[in-house]
């Protein structure tokens, strides 16, 4: 093999490519805020296992080196042919472009979605909360993906009393505390409870109230589907939200939710049924809505959200839970919960998540080393098995070392 001193494939390989050694050596843990103390170039800096110039990169993790010294470069095969898909351990870390894509090793997108290869210096609670951008990629704690997206990451998270009033954007999605939703329901920002008579901003029974898109009185219902503007004692009130209720051709195929109840056209139940006591959808509304239902064994299998519910064939309940055998055994088909389909790379009940990113899939053994109780996941976690068929065993594979059930792998060793 030659070691490539100079400019990889192309010219941008080298500057954008760097040799990962030992786990143990490339994770920092006090990285200063400061100057750069020194310098980290040539043979000697750049094979010391020191950080020499105090930016929290060691060697060849450091760019510095990737130009001034020969032991950072990629490795070219002297005969180089049929190349393989880089995402594997063993092919993220033996500096070669396997793929021929221009990147390898920790420069691959394949690589980086492998966390025991190490590519990744913000992937823990302190790291993705100290201000710095570890890693030196553009992206500082909860807006880089190694945070936001780890594991066993819990401070990306805007979601608790305490993330929802520290001033920060936790979960990096542009908003702050109480302006998150996902705030909504904290302590901090719950809208207050409202109790007649002496309501937040007044009964929700006038016209006015009803059709201004608040929840005037705070009970949790804003307008016409609060009972004090549905069920008003005013006439006109009363008849206005009457008018709201989707109930005709026309409001169950604007696309709009009329009546505020959370249900757009077909999704709504006002659209679809004329029960005579409680819904009244006219002839006109219900048939074509029935030929827009997700209730054929065609139409839960067309990968097309029909009835615009915001789910597609077997995600649809309307499939998954239909009374047709034949629309269950399809469903039951394609359902991503086994070990093999959630290892396959496909999305096979079309829901638009592959594998583990389905949740489905995220409690199977092809998901998770580790599962169920403590004792069940330190069980899993010290048998000298791979059950989750990843390629790392035990205490080496991540969902071991960095899960908090577990208490065979002290030290959390892997990475640091």
């Amino acid at each position: 093999m030659v070691k490539r001193v100079s400019f990889g494939r192309t010219a941008a390989v080298l500057v954008a490519s760097f040799t990962l050694f030992a786990c143990g050596n490339f994770f920092f843990k006090n990285r200063p805020n400061t100057l750069a103390a020194g310098y980290e170039s040539g043979d000697d800096s750049c094979n010391d296992g020191i950080d020499n110039d105090q930016d929290g990169l060691i060697d060849c993790e450091d760019s510095d080196c990737w130009v001034t010294t020969s032991l950072c470069g990629e490795v070219i095969p002297a005969n180089e042919s049929d190349p393989r898909k880089e995402d594997t351990f063993a092919l993220c870390t033996d500096q070669i472009d396997n793929d021929e894509d221009g990147k390898f090793d920790c420069r691959d997108p394949h690589c980086q979605n492998i966390p025991e290869v190490c590519c990744s210096h913000e992937f823990t609670d302190v790291t993705c909360s100290d201000g710095i951008d570890n890693d030196n990629n553009g992206f500082t704690d909860c807006a880089d993906f190694g945070c936001s997206k780890g594991k066993f990451v819990t401070v990306c998270a805007e979601n608790t009393d305490a993330t929802c009033s520290d001033g920060r954007d936790n979960d990096a999605d542009g908003l702050i505390d109480c302006a998150d939703s996902g705030c909504a329901s904290t302590a901090k920002c719950k809208a207050p409870t409202c109790v007649q008579p002496d309501p937040c901003a007044g009964p929700e029974q006038t016209l006015d109230f009803c059709k201004d898109g608040k929840d005037n009185d705070g009970d949790g219902f804003v307008d016409c589907n609060d009972t004090d503007c549905k069920a008003s004692p005013i006439a006109e009130v009363a008849q206005y939200c009457k008018d709201q209720i989707e109930t005709t051709l026309a409001q169950c195929s604007d696309g709009k939710d009329n009546d505020g109840n959370g249900y757009t056209d077909c999704s709504d139940r006002n659209c679809t049924t004329n029960d005579g006591t409680k819904y009244f959808a006219t002839p006109e509304a219900v048939e074509y809505c029935a030929k827009k239902a997700e209730s054929t064994l065609e139409r839960c299998s067309d990968g097309v959200d029909n009835d615009g519910n915001g789910y597609a064939d077997c995600a649809d309940y309307s499939c998954s839970k239909n009374t047709d055998q034949k629309i269950l055994d399809y469903c039951a088909s394609v359902a991503e919960n086994t070990f093999d389909k959630c290892r396959d790379k496909i999305d096979n009940d079309k829901n638009g998540y592959i594998d583990c990113e389905d949740n489905a899939c995220k409690t199977t053994a092809a998901c998770q080393e580790s599962l169920g109780t403590p004792d069940e996941a330190n069980k899993a976690c010290s048998d000298g098995k791979d059950n989750d068929g990843d390629g790392f065993i035990d205490c080496r594979d991540w969902d071991c070392s960095w899960n908090p059930l577990v208490t065979v792998c002290p030290g959390r060793k892997v990475c640091q």
